[in-house]
Formats: structure tokens, sequence, C-alpha cells
């Protein structure tokens, strides 16, 4: 599954250590979901969706 989580936690001028903490999640899990190596949690999916103020279906992509 593709995402955009990279690009839009960039254009807010965090880091993925930011976004984690901002989150409750470690860097390494973002990171993991950023190279795609790791499917987020639907709650940690909600949680990513609303802290960049949009749908879901925005930042994931079924391949």
């Amino acid at each position: 599954m593709r995402n955009d989580v990279r690009a839009r936690r960039e254009q807010q001028g965090l880091s993925q250590a930011a976004l984690g903490e901002a989150l409750g999640v470690s860097r390494q899990t973002i990171n993991s979901i950023e190279q795609g190596r790791y499917d987020p949690s639907l709650p940690l999916a909600f949680a990513l969706a609303a802290h960049f103020a949009t749908t879901i279906e925005e930042i994931f992509h079924v391949d």
C-alpha cells in the first residue's frame, strides 16, 4: 500500500520523531509506515488523517 505520510510530514516541517511523538508512536513506526513496510492499525490511520486534517483515503492508496 502506498502512502503520502512522508510528503505530508515534510510539508508541515516535522521530523519523524516529532510526528511520532504527536501520535504517541515511535520514530521507527513512522519510518516503517513511510517506507511501506508497516500498515498502521485503524486507530493509528485515523490519528494520522486527523493530524493532517484529511481522510484516510487521501493518505493511503491501495496499489
